[in-house]
Protein backbone atom coordinates (compact mmCIF):
# COMPACT_ATOMS: atom_id res chain seq x y z
CA UNK A 1 0.00 0.00 0.00
CA UNK A 2 3.11 2.24 0.06
CA UNK A 3 1.80 3.97 -3.46
CA UNK A 4 -1.16 4.96 -2.08
CA UNK A 5 0.32 6.91 0.94
CA UNK A 6 3.06 8.16 -1.51
CA UNK A 7 0.39 9.64 -3.72
CA UNK A 8 -1.76 11.13 -0.46
CA UNK A 9 1.39 12.80 0.85
CA UNK A 10 3.19 13.53 -2.29
CA UNK A 11 2.92 17.58 -2.17
CA UNK A 12 2.77 18.93 1.40
CA UNK A 13 4.86 21.65 0.91
CA UNK A 14 4.69 25.01 2.68
CA UNK A 15 1.22 26.51 2.60
CA UNK A 16 0.49 30.49 2.43
CA UNK A 17 -2.95 30.81 3.68
CA UNK A 18 -3.11 32.30 7.58
CA UNK A 19 -2.24 29.19 10.25
CA UNK A 20 -4.54 28.74 13.25
CA UNK A 21 -2.60 28.80 15.59
CA UNK A 22 1.03 29.34 16.38
CA UNK A 23 3.16 26.59 18.42
CA UNK A 24 5.60 26.72 21.21
CA UNK A 25 8.11 23.57 21.14
CA UNK A 26 10.85 22.43 23.60
CA UNK A 27 13.19 20.20 23.72
CA UNK A 28 14.94 18.17 26.55
CA UNK A 29 17.09 14.84 25.84
CA UNK A 30 18.53 12.01 27.85
CA UNK A 31 20.84 9.54 27.73
CA UNK A 32 23.32 10.55 25.00
CA UNK A 33 26.14 8.04 25.23
CA UNK A 34 29.40 9.80 25.46
CA UNK A 35 31.47 10.48 22.84
CA UNK A 36 34.93 8.98 23.98
CA UNK A 37 35.92 8.25 27.79
CA UNK A 38 36.87 11.44 28.33
CA UNK A 39 34.42 14.04 27.33
CA UNK A 40 30.38 14.23 27.42
CA UNK A 41 28.97 15.17 24.46
CA UNK A 42 28.01 19.21 23.09
CA UNK A 43 24.77 18.59 21.58
CA UNK A 44 22.22 20.21 19.76
CA UNK A 45 18.85 20.04 17.83
CA UNK A 46 18.19 20.76 14.39
CA UNK A 47 14.56 20.83 13.50
CA UNK A 48 13.61 20.36 9.72
CA UNK A 49 10.47 20.26 8.16
CA UNK A 50 9.27 18.64 4.88
CA UNK A 51 8.33 20.34 1.92
CA UNK A 52 7.93 18.14 -1.53
CA UNK A 53 9.48 15.07 -0.10
CA UNK A 54 12.56 16.78 1.15
CA UNK A 55 13.81 18.20 4.74
CA UNK A 56 14.84 21.77 5.07
CA UNK A 57 16.04 23.03 8.03
CA UNK A 58 14.01 25.55 10.12
CA UNK A 59 16.12 26.45 13.35
CA UNK A 60 18.41 24.93 16.14
CA UNK A 61 18.76 25.13 19.73
CA UNK A 62 22.19 26.00 21.41
CA UNK A 63 24.56 23.98 22.17
CA UNK A 64 25.28 22.43 25.31
CA UNK A 65 28.39 21.74 26.47
CA UNK A 66 29.43 18.28 28.13
CA UNK A 67 25.80 17.41 28.67
CA UNK A 68 24.38 13.59 28.49
CA UNK A 69 20.51 15.45 29.29
CA UNK A 70 20.46 18.46 28.33
CA UNK A 71 17.42 20.83 28.93
CA UNK A 72 17.38 23.30 25.88
CA UNK A 73 15.89 26.64 26.18
CA UNK A 74 15.88 27.54 22.92
CA UNK A 75 12.19 27.48 21.99
CA UNK A 76 11.06 26.58 18.48
CA UNK A 77 7.75 29.15 17.07
CA UNK A 78 5.97 27.31 14.01
CA UNK A 79 3.08 27.98 12.47
CA UNK A 80 0.19 24.96 13.34
CA UNK A 81 -2.22 23.93 10.41
CA UNK A 82 -5.15 21.25 11.24
CA UNK A 83 -5.94 20.24 7.76
CA UNK A 84 -2.33 19.58 6.66
CA UNK A 85 0.14 16.52 7.87
CA UNK A 86 3.46 18.93 8.92
CA UNK A 87 6.36 16.25 9.02
CA UNK A 88 8.67 17.25 11.61
CA UNK A 89 12.35 15.57 11.93
CA UNK A 90 14.54 16.47 14.82
CA UNK A 91 17.76 15.38 14.27
CA UNK A 92 20.34 15.20 17.74
CA UNK A 93 24.07 16.60 16.26
CA UNK A 94 27.06 16.81 18.84
CA UNK A 95 29.10 19.70 18.12
CA UNK A 96 32.53 19.87 18.52
CA UNK A 97 34.47 22.59 20.61
CA UNK A 98 35.50 25.50 19.03
CA UNK A 99 32.54 25.17 15.87
CA UNK A 100 29.32 25.06 15.63
CA UNK A 101 28.67 24.20 12.72
CA UNK A 102 26.89 20.30 11.50
CA UNK A 103 30.19 19.78 8.85
CA UNK A 104 32.14 18.18 11.44
CA UNK A 105 29.64 17.32 14.05
CA UNK A 106 28.67 13.50 15.26
CA UNK A 107 25.30 12.77 14.36
CA UNK A 108 23.28 11.36 17.58
CA UNK A 109 19.86 10.16 16.38
CA UNK A 110 16.79 12.11 14.73
CA UNK A 111 12.78 11.33 15.26
CA UNK A 112 10.49 12.12 12.83
CA UNK A 113 6.85 12.46 13.57
CA UNK A 114 4.02 14.89 12.41
CA UNK A 115 3.31 18.31 13.96
CA UNK A 116 -0.36 17.12 14.76
CA UNK A 117 1.07 14.08 17.02
CA UNK A 118 3.04 16.36 19.67
CA UNK A 119 -0.09 18.54 20.20
CA UNK A 120 -2.48 16.09 20.63
CA UNK A 121 -0.24 14.47 23.03
CA UNK A 122 1.56 17.32 23.93
CA UNK A 123 4.50 15.76 25.51
CA UNK A 124 6.22 13.72 22.91
CA UNK A 125 8.99 11.36 24.32
CA UNK A 126 10.45 9.04 21.95
CA UNK A 127 13.91 7.38 21.09
CA UNK A 128 16.05 8.63 18.87
CA UNK A 129 17.12 6.60 15.80
CA UNK A 130 20.56 6.35 13.92
CA UNK A 131 21.16 5.15 10.15
CA UNK A 132 19.44 1.72 9.45
CA UNK A 133 17.14 2.32 11.70
CA UNK A 134 18.43 1.41 15.15
CA UNK A 135 17.65 3.05 18.18
CA UNK A 136 19.56 3.02 21.18
CA UNK A 137 19.24 4.73 24.91
CA UNK A 138 18.68 8.48 23.91
CA UNK A 139 15.41 9.93 23.58
CA UNK A 140 14.29 13.18 23.16
CA UNK A 141 10.75 14.88 24.59
CA UNK A 142 9.25 17.52 22.87
CA UNK A 143 6.53 19.91 24.29
CA UNK A 144 4.00 21.70 22.73
CA UNK A 145 2.34 24.91 24.35
CA UNK A 146 0.11 27.23 21.79
CA UNK A 147 1.19 30.94 21.78
CA UNK A 148 -2.20 32.73 21.48
CA UNK A 149 -3.45 35.96 20.83
CA UNK A 150 -6.71 36.61 23.57
CA UNK A 151 -9.65 35.51 22.10
CA UNK A 152 -11.85 36.45 24.72
CA UNK A 153 -14.89 38.62 24.72
CA UNK A 154 -17.19 41.03 26.89
CA UNK A 155 -20.62 41.17 26.53
CA UNK A 156 -22.34 44.88 27.55
CA UNK A 157 -25.69 46.09 28.06
CA UNK A 158 -26.41 49.45 28.70
CA UNK A 159 -29.32 51.61 29.51
CA UNK A 160 -30.03 55.56 29.95
CA UNK A 161 -32.74 57.36 31.96
CA UNK A 162 -33.63 61.12 31.25
CA UNK A 163 -32.01 62.19 28.45
CA UNK A 164 -32.07 65.79 27.32
CA UNK A 165 -34.96 66.36 24.61
CA UNK A 166 -32.81 67.37 21.54
CA UNK A 167 -35.73 67.64 19.21
CA UNK A 168 -38.61 69.95 18.50
CA UNK A 169 -41.31 67.51 17.67
CA UNK A 170 -40.37 64.48 18.92
CA UNK A 171 -38.12 62.96 21.35
CA UNK A 172 -34.76 61.98 21.05
CA UNK A 173 -33.08 59.24 19.09
CA UNK A 174 -30.22 58.57 21.17
CA UNK A 175 -27.06 56.04 20.80
CA UNK A 176 -24.03 55.13 22.77
CA UNK A 177 -20.40 55.24 21.93
CA UNK A 178 -17.64 53.77 23.14
CA UNK A 179 -13.78 54.78 23.14
CA UNK A 180 -11.20 53.28 23.97
CA UNK A 181 -8.03 55.17 25.30
CA UNK A 182 -4.91 54.58 23.09
CA UNK A 183 -1.66 54.46 24.57
CA UNK A 184 -0.98 57.42 22.72
CA UNK A 185 -3.11 59.36 24.28
CA UNK A 186 -5.63 59.49 21.66
CA UNK A 187 -9.35 58.04 21.36
CA UNK A 188 -10.38 55.12 18.87
CA UNK A 189 -14.14 54.10 18.51
CA UNK A 190 -14.77 50.40 19.35
CA UNK A 191 -18.62 50.42 19.69
CA UNK A 192 -21.63 52.25 18.46
CA UNK A 193 -24.88 51.22 19.58
CA UNK A 194 -28.06 51.20 17.58
CA UNK A 195 -30.29 54.18 17.24
CA UNK A 196 -33.49 54.04 19.90
CA UNK A 197 -36.23 56.17 17.95
CA UNK A 198 -37.87 58.68 20.27
CA UNK A 199 -36.84 57.57 23.77
CA UNK A 200 -35.79 59.21 26.70
CA UNK A 201 -34.89 56.24 28.54
CA UNK A 202 -33.67 54.10 25.91
CA UNK A 203 -32.35 50.10 26.96
CA UNK A 204 -29.61 49.51 24.53
CA UNK A 205 -29.13 45.51 22.67
CA UNK A 206 -26.88 43.50 24.36
CA UNK A 207 -23.77 43.08 22.43
CA UNK A 208 -20.07 41.62 22.13
CA UNK A 209 -17.12 43.21 21.48
CA UNK A 210 -13.52 40.74 21.63
CA UNK A 211 -10.96 42.31 24.58
CA UNK A 212 -8.99 42.81 21.58
CA UNK A 213 -10.61 45.37 19.71
CA UNK A 214 -12.10 46.67 23.41
CA UNK A 215 -9.02 47.08 25.15
CA UNK A 216 -6.29 45.25 23.52
CA UNK A 217 -6.21 42.60 25.49
CA UNK A 218 -5.52 44.93 28.42
CA UNK A 219 -8.19 44.61 31.41
CA UNK A 220 -6.58 47.39 32.81
CA UNK A 221 -6.85 50.10 30.38
CA UNK A 222 -9.35 52.99 30.45
CA UNK A 223 -12.92 53.76 28.37
CA UNK A 224 -14.24 56.66 27.78
CA UNK A 225 -18.35 56.71 28.66
CA UNK A 226 -19.89 59.31 29.80
CA UNK A 227 -21.95 57.93 33.08
CA UNK A 228 -23.31 61.48 33.98
CA UNK A 229 -24.35 62.94 30.66
CA UNK A 230 -22.81 66.62 31.17
CA UNK A 231 -23.77 69.95 28.63
CA UNK A 232 -21.12 72.09 29.58
CA UNK A 233 -23.59 74.91 27.71
CA UNK A 234 -26.26 73.82 30.41
CA UNK A 235 -23.78 73.62 33.05
CA UNK A 236 -22.69 77.41 32.50
CA UNK A 237 -26.00 78.25 32.07
CA UNK A 238 -28.02 76.52 34.56
CA UNK A 239 -27.64 77.00 38.36
CA UNK A 240 -29.20 73.80 39.62
CA UNK A 241 -28.14 71.99 36.27
CA UNK A 242 -27.21 68.49 37.54
CA UNK A 243 -27.05 66.46 34.28
CA UNK A 244 -28.63 65.62 31.14
CA UNK A 245 -29.57 62.03 32.01
CA UNK A 246 -27.34 59.26 33.22
CA UNK A 247 -25.97 56.09 31.36
CA UNK A 248 -26.22 52.61 33.16
CA UNK A 249 -24.26 50.02 32.63
CA UNK A 250 -26.50 47.09 33.33
CA UNK A 251 -25.24 44.17 32.17
CA UNK A 252 -20.80 42.88 31.93
CA UNK A 253 -19.65 39.64 31.29
CA UNK A 254 -16.28 38.56 30.30
CA UNK A 255 -16.36 35.40 28.56
CA UNK A 256 -13.38 33.33 28.14
CA UNK A 257 -13.20 31.69 24.66
CA UNK A 258 -11.20 28.66 24.27
CA UNK A 259 -9.33 27.41 21.43
CA UNK A 260 -9.13 24.56 19.17
CA UNK A 261 -5.59 23.77 20.62
CA UNK A 262 -6.80 24.43 24.68
CA UNK A 263 -9.59 21.48 24.05
CA UNK A 264 -6.74 19.14 21.94
CA UNK A 265 -4.31 19.21 24.59
CA UNK A 266 -6.84 19.25 26.89
CA UNK A 267 -7.28 15.80 25.83
CA UNK A 268 -10.39 15.89 23.10
CA UNK A 269 -9.93 13.01 20.61
CA UNK A 270 -11.36 13.12 17.38
CA UNK A 271 -13.26 9.91 16.17
CA UNK A 272 -12.90 9.81 12.66
CA UNK A 273 -15.77 7.78 10.45
CA UNK A 274 -15.72 7.01 6.80
CA UNK A 275 -18.78 6.27 5.16
CA UNK A 276 -18.31 4.58 1.55
CA UNK A 277 -21.06 4.47 -1.61
CA UNK A 278 -21.36 1.51 -3.27
CA UNK A 279 -24.15 2.56 -5.50
CA UNK A 280 -24.49 1.05 -9.21
CA UNK A 281 -23.52 4.09 -10.63
CA UNK A 282 -20.10 3.59 -9.10
CA UNK A 283 -19.47 0.86 -12.00
CA UNK A 284 -18.66 -2.67 -11.88
CA UNK A 285 -15.47 -2.90 -9.85
CA UNK A 286 -13.72 -5.33 -12.17
CA UNK A 287 -14.16 -2.95 -14.95
CA UNK A 288 -10.85 -0.77 -15.20
CA UNK A 289 -13.42 2.51 -15.80
CA UNK A 290 -15.39 1.49 -12.32
CA UNK A 291 -14.99 4.65 -9.61
CA UNK A 292 -13.96 1.60 -7.65
CA UNK A 293 -11.57 -0.47 -9.99
CA UNK A 294 -8.43 -1.40 -8.00
CA UNK A 295 -5.44 -0.19 -9.93
CA UNK A 296 -2.61 -2.08 -8.25
CA UNK A 297 -0.19 1.23 -9.14
CA UNK A 298 -2.88 4.58 -9.19
CA UNK A 299 -5.34 4.38 -6.19
CA UNK A 300 -9.08 5.14 -7.36
CA UNK A 301 -10.41 8.17 -6.28
CA UNK A 302 -12.37 6.86 -3.26
CA UNK A 303 -8.90 5.84 -2.06
CA UNK A 304 -7.36 8.89 -2.64
CA UNK A 305 -9.67 11.13 -0.71
CA UNK A 306 -9.84 8.67 2.08
CA UNK A 307 -6.02 8.71 2.61
CA UNK A 308 -6.07 12.21 2.49
CA UNK A 309 -8.64 12.92 4.98
CA UNK A 310 -7.73 10.41 7.12
CA UNK A 311 -3.71 10.63 7.37
CA UNK A 312 -4.99 14.37 9.51
CA UNK A 313 -6.95 13.00 11.37
CA UNK A 314 -5.55 9.94 12.38
CA UNK A 315 -3.05 11.79 14.57
CA UNK A 316 -5.53 13.17 17.10
CA UNK A 317 -7.27 9.54 17.84
CA UNK A 318 -5.40 7.65 20.23
CA UNK A 319 -6.07 4.14 19.29
CA UNK A 320 -6.26 4.57 15.74
CA UNK A 321 -9.24 2.70 15.38
CA UNK A 322 -11.32 3.80 12.98
CA UNK A 323 -15.21 2.85 12.11
CA UNK A 324 -15.82 2.16 8.18
CA UNK A 325 -19.31 1.55 6.90
CA UNK A 326 -20.88 1.05 3.11
CA UNK A 327 -23.92 2.48 1.98
CA UNK A 328 -26.12 0.93 -1.24
CA UNK A 329 -24.84 -2.44 -1.49
CA UNK A 330 -26.50 -5.71 -1.35
CA UNK A 331 -24.52 -7.38 1.48
CA UNK A 332 -23.76 -11.43 2.14
CA UNK A 333 -25.54 -13.95 3.09
CA UNK A 334 -28.75 -12.95 2.24
CA UNK A 335 -27.92 -9.77 -0.18
CA UNK A 336 -30.86 -7.29 1.03
CA UNK A 337 -29.84 -4.03 0.57
CA UNK A 338 -27.90 -1.99 3.49
CA UNK A 339 -27.22 1.91 4.26
CA UNK A 340 -25.11 1.47 6.94
CA UNK A 341 -22.97 -1.92 6.87
CA UNK A 342 -19.78 -2.71 8.17
CA UNK A 343 -17.62 -2.52 5.59
CA UNK A 344 -15.53 -5.16 7.64
CA UNK A 345 -18.63 -7.19 7.92
CA UNK A 346 -18.45 -7.31 11.90
CA UNK A 347 -20.87 -5.18 12.87
CA UNK A 348 -20.60 -5.30 16.35
CA UNK A 349 -16.99 -3.79 16.06
CA UNK A 350 -16.86 -2.23 12.83
CA UNK A 351 -13.42 -0.12 13.32
CA UNK A 352 -10.24 -1.07 11.44
CA UNK A 353 -6.78 -0.76 12.58
CA UNK A 354 -5.41 2.75 10.83
CA UNK A 355 -6.27 4.16 7.48
CA UNK A 356 -4.39 1.10 5.96
CA UNK A 357 -6.65 -1.48 7.60
CA UNK A 358 -9.85 0.94 6.66
CA UNK A 359 -8.03 0.66 2.40
CA UNK A 360 -7.76 -3.40 3.20
CA UNK A 361 -11.28 -4.02 4.58
CA UNK A 362 -12.38 -1.65 1.22
CA UNK A 363 -10.83 -3.29 -1.12
CA UNK A 364 -11.75 -6.42 0.55
CA UNK A 365 -15.22 -5.82 0.47
CA UNK A 366 -15.94 -5.05 -2.89
CA UNK A 367 -15.77 -8.94 -4.30
CA UNK A 368 -18.11 -9.73 -1.66
CA UNK A 369 -20.72 -7.29 -2.07
CA UNK A 370 -23.00 -6.40 -4.99
CA UNK A 371 -23.45 -2.79 -6.09
CA UNK A 372 -27.10 -1.60 -5.74
CA UNK A 373 -29.19 1.71 -4.55
CA UNK A 374 -30.61 3.85 -4.23
CA UNK A 375 -27.77 6.64 -2.55
CA UNK A 376 -29.64 7.03 0.88
CA UNK A 377 -26.82 9.16 3.53
CA UNK A 378 -29.51 10.05 6.30
CA UNK A 379 -29.23 6.22 7.77
CA UNK A 380 -25.03 6.97 8.48
CA UNK A 381 -25.43 10.06 9.18
CA UNK A 382 -28.07 9.05 12.03
CA UNK A 383 -25.60 5.95 13.25
CA UNK A 384 -23.09 8.15 14.19
CA UNK A 385 -24.85 11.37 15.26
CA UNK A 386 -26.23 8.52 18.22
CA UNK A 387 -22.67 8.13 19.15
CA UNK A 388 -22.28 11.75 19.14
CA UNK A 389 -25.26 12.13 21.54
CA UNK A 390 -23.93 9.52 23.88
CA UNK A 391 -20.61 11.81 23.84
CA UNK A 392 -22.45 15.07 24.25
CA UNK A 393 -24.66 13.50 27.47
CA UNK A 394 -21.17 13.51 29.15
CA UNK A 395 -20.55 17.42 29.17
CA UNK A 396 -16.78 17.17 28.67
CA UNK A 397 -14.91 17.87 25.79
CA UNK A 398 -13.24 14.60 24.96
CA UNK A 399 -14.61 13.28 22.00
CA UNK A 400 -15.52 15.10 18.53
CA UNK A 401 -16.79 13.07 15.69
CA UNK A 402 -16.13 13.65 12.17
CA UNK A 403 -18.35 11.46 9.96
CA UNK A 404 -16.45 11.31 5.84
CA UNK A 405 -18.90 10.75 3.29
CA UNK A 406 -17.55 9.43 -0.20
CA UNK A 407 -20.76 8.93 -3.03
CA UNK A 408 -20.43 9.38 -6.87
CA UNK A 409 -23.75 10.96 -7.18
CA UNK A 410 -27.47 12.90 -6.07
CA UNK A 411 -28.24 11.39 -2.54
CA UNK A 412 -31.95 10.20 -3.55
CA UNK A 413 -32.88 11.00 0.52
CA UNK A 414 -32.70 14.64 0.50
CA UNK A 415 -35.60 15.44 2.76
CA UNK A 416 -34.20 12.84 5.53
CA UNK A 417 -30.37 14.06 5.32
CA UNK A 418 -31.72 17.16 5.82
CA UNK A 419 -33.63 16.55 9.28
CA UNK A 420 -30.91 13.77 9.90
CA UNK A 421 -27.84 17.22 9.76
CA UNK A 422 -30.20 19.58 11.31
CA UNK A 423 -30.25 17.09 14.51
CA UNK A 424 -25.94 16.65 13.85
CA UNK A 425 -25.77 20.38 13.99
CA UNK A 426 -26.83 20.26 18.13
CA UNK A 427 -24.25 17.52 18.48
CA UNK A 428 -19.79 17.52 18.93
CA UNK A 429 -20.12 16.45 15.04
CA UNK A 430 -19.18 17.43 11.68
CA UNK A 431 -20.18 15.88 8.35
CA UNK A 432 -17.42 16.05 5.12
CA UNK A 433 -18.88 15.39 1.84
CA UNK A 434 -16.67 14.54 -1.34
CA UNK A 435 -18.09 13.73 -4.36
CA UNK A 436 -16.01 11.31 -6.71
CA UNK A 437 -16.30 10.97 -10.33
CA UNK A 438 -18.02 13.30 -12.87
CA UNK A 439 -21.64 13.65 -11.72
CA UNK A 440 -23.51 17.40 -11.86
CA UNK A 441 -23.50 17.39 -7.87
CA UNK A 442 -25.00 21.27 -7.58
CA UNK A 443 -28.00 19.76 -5.52
CA UNK A 444 -25.35 18.66 -3.25
CA UNK A 445 -24.26 22.20 -2.43
CA UNK A 446 -27.31 22.51 -0.28
CA UNK A 447 -26.01 21.15 2.42
CA UNK A 448 -22.92 23.01 2.55
CA UNK A 449 -25.18 26.10 4.10
CA UNK A 450 -22.27 28.38 2.51
CA UNK A 451 -25.03 29.97 0.21
CA UNK A 452 -27.82 30.10 2.80
CA UNK A 453 -29.10 28.52 6.10
CA UNK A 454 -29.96 24.91 5.27
CA UNK A 455 -33.32 23.55 7.03
CA UNK A 456 -35.24 20.36 7.81
CA UNK A 457 -38.41 19.62 5.71
CA UNK A 458 -40.36 21.26 8.87
CA UNK A 459 -38.45 25.30 8.02
CA UNK A 460 -35.92 24.05 11.29
CA UNK A 461 -32.68 25.92 10.50
CA UNK A 462 -29.19 24.11 11.82
CA UNK A 463 -27.97 25.47 14.85
CA UNK A 464 -24.61 25.43 13.29
CA UNK A 465 -22.63 24.83 10.10
CA UNK A 466 -21.65 21.46 10.43
CA UNK A 467 -20.91 20.32 6.45
CA UNK A 468 -18.54 21.01 3.97
CA UNK A 469 -18.84 19.72 0.53
CA UNK A 470 -16.53 19.52 -2.20
CA UNK A 471 -16.28 17.61 -5.36
CA UNK A 472 -13.38 15.43 -6.40
CA UNK A 473 -13.10 16.70 -9.69
CA UNK A 474 -12.02 20.11 -8.31
CA UNK A 475 -9.34 18.37 -7.28
CA UNK A 476 -8.13 16.04 -9.80
CA UNK A 477 -5.00 17.59 -10.88
CA UNK A 478 -3.87 18.88 -7.56
CA UNK A 479 -2.01 17.21 -4.72
CA UNK A 480 -4.31 15.12 -2.07
CA UNK A 481 -3.14 17.46 0.47
CA UNK A 482 -4.81 20.38 -1.21
CA UNK A 483 -8.23 18.58 -1.09
CA UNK A 484 -7.48 17.44 2.49
CA UNK A 485 -7.04 21.12 3.61
CA UNK A 486 -9.96 22.21 1.74
CA UNK A 487 -12.62 19.86 3.35
CA UNK A 488 -10.84 20.11 6.81
CA UNK A 489 -10.46 24.12 7.13
CA UNK A 490 -13.27 24.40 9.04
CA UNK A 491 -13.37 21.72 11.50
CA UNK A 492 -11.32 23.48 13.99
CA UNK A 493 -14.16 26.29 14.15
CA UNK A 494 -16.46 23.80 14.06
CA UNK A 495 -15.13 21.83 17.06
CA UNK A 496 -14.40 25.45 19.36
CA UNK A 497 -17.99 26.62 18.06
CA UNK A 498 -19.88 23.68 19.70
CA UNK A 499 -17.96 23.69 23.19
CA UNK A 500 -17.75 27.21 23.37
CA UNK A 501 -21.58 27.72 22.94
CA UNK A 502 -22.16 24.64 25.19
CA UNK A 503 -19.90 26.21 28.47
CA UNK A 504 -17.64 23.51 27.81
CA UNK A 505 -14.23 24.00 28.83
CA UNK A 506 -10.98 22.24 28.01
CA UNK A 507 -9.94 19.65 30.67
CA UNK A 508 -6.93 19.91 32.44
CA UNK A 509 -3.51 18.11 31.46
CA UNK A 510 -3.34 16.27 34.87
CA UNK A 511 -7.01 14.71 34.02
CA UNK A 512 -6.04 12.95 31.41
CA UNK A 513 -2.25 12.42 30.82
CA UNK A 514 -1.97 9.46 33.68
CA UNK A 515 -4.03 7.13 31.19
CA UNK A 516 -4.25 8.00 28.32
CA UNK A 517 -1.65 5.79 25.81
CA UNK A 518 -1.24 6.53 21.94
CA UNK A 519 -0.51 3.90 19.70
CA UNK A 520 2.76 4.93 17.16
Amino acid sequence: MSNIYESAEATLGFISSPCLAKVELRMACRGISDRDALSKPDPCVVLKMQSHGQWFEVDRTEVIRSSSGPVFSKIFLVDYYFEEVQRLRFELHDISSGNNGLRDADFLGAMECTLGQIVSQRKLTRALYKPGNTSGKSSITVTAEELSGNDDYVELCFSARKLDDKDFFSKSDPFLEIFRMNDDGTESLVHRTETIMNNLSPVWKSFKVSLNTLCSGDQDRELKLQWECINPKYQMKKKNYRNSGVVILNHCKIIKMYSFLEYIMGGCQIQFTVAIDFTASNGDPRNSCSLHYIHPYQPNEYLKALVAVGEICQDYDSDKMFPAFGFGALIPPDFKVSHDFAVNFDEDNPECAGIQGVVEAYQNCLPKIQLYGPTNIAPIIQKVASSASEEMHTKEAMEYFILLILTDGVITDMADTREAIVHASHLPMSVIIVGVGNADFTDMQILDGDDGILRSPKGEPVLRDIVQFVPFKDFKHASPAALAKSVLAEVPNQVVDYYNAKGITPKCMSDYESTRTFSP
